[in-house]
């Protein structure tokens, strides 16, 4: 089968993936930026251009099968479709052991967002979120560990809060983008304490121009410190990491915060705005990172449930 014609253009970033940057030791940027890649282009066959849900999966099948070829042998197939993606993470899972299971569960989340959107599925409660997370954010922070050399437990337990929250963070910053493509994010069990259903977010912003309700703005309120609790939680893991990597997972930590931040100032009304990261940001990250410390201030008090 000849490679779709209907995927558009890569976009210019994974978000949840720090990429290797002049932060991250020489020796791994090969290896980062083939995982980077594979995850990259793995996630356009599942977002982007106008190809069928039937069609995704089908080339997602495909790319599965290109990753076990790659795994077991540490080479592309002949007949290999992603030559540029399968040629370099070959090479690095046989250089550097990269666990398979660990990007076969990033395929499995793609997967999962394009079943979910066509069967308009929705997420019951927290615990099916953190599944979700668990297989779409969190192996992106255990293979750089694995690169690292880092294994422990409480490590890897650490990367996965950091990761999840990274993940959630996205959903709850991206409500005006998701909403419109039928992606809901928000667990039901939270939608029901505010005595919303997934049918009644058709009727605000960005769905419509009528404002969102306050029970709405609520639910991104607790939601928002849900993550940022998660962020917290993890976060001690960049005093685990040496020099550049711990730098880099700094700066990670306080984007993801600064977010969150941002979420805050505009009242958690996401469904209007979405907040962003720019350039006049910079000095304030770097300023957040240099001075975290091992034991952080107490988070203030979480919004009304």
């Amino acid at each position: 089968m000849s490679a779709t014609p209907h995927l558009a253009a890569p976009p210019a970033h994974y978000e949840n993936f720090p990429v290797a940057s002049w932060l991250c030791p020489p020796h791994l940027r090969p290896p980062i930026a083939a995982i980077y890649h594979f995850a990259r282009t793995a996630d356009d066959i599942a977002d982007e251009g106008t190809a069928s849900p039937s069609e995704r999966l089908a080339e997602l099948h495909a790319y599965r099968e290109e990753l076990a070829a790659a795994a077991a042998r540490g080479e592309v197939l002949p007949s290999s479709r992603w030559p540029h993606v399968f040629g370099p993470l070959a090479h690095s899972i046989a250089q550097h052991g990269l666990p398979e299971d660990l990007l076969a569960d990033l395929l499995s989340a793609f997967v999962q967002d394009i079943e979910k959107t066509r069967d308009r599925g929705t997420y019951a409660d927290r615990a099916e979120l953190l599944d979700y997370c668990r297989r779409s954010a969190n192996p992106v922070g255990r293979l750089l560990l694995h690169l690292y050399g880092v294994h422990d437990s409480e490590a890897l337990a650490q990367s996965d809060a950091i990761c999840s929250a990274l993940q959630l963070i996205n959903f709850w910053q991206d409500p005006s983008v998701d909403l419109p493509r039928d992606r809901f994010y928000f667990p039901l069990t939270d939608c029901a304490r505010r005595k919303m259903t997934r049918e009644n977010f058709k009727v605000f912003a960005p769905l419509s121009n009528a404002p969102p309700p306050q029970e709405a703005i609520n639910l991104i309120a607790v939601v928002s410190h849900w993550a940022r609790e998660l962020m917290h939680e993890g976060a001690p893991l960049v005093h685990r990491l040496p020099g550049r990597a711990g730098w880099e997972l700094r700066l990670v930590v306080q984007g993801g915060l600064r977010i969150l931040d941002k979420i805050e100032d505009l009242g958690f009304d996401t469904f209007s705005q979405r907040p962003t990261i720019g350039k006049t940001d910079a000095p304030v990250l770097l300023w957040k990172a240099m001075r975290m410390r091992r034991q952080w201030r107490p988070m203030k008090a979480a919004p009304p449930r």
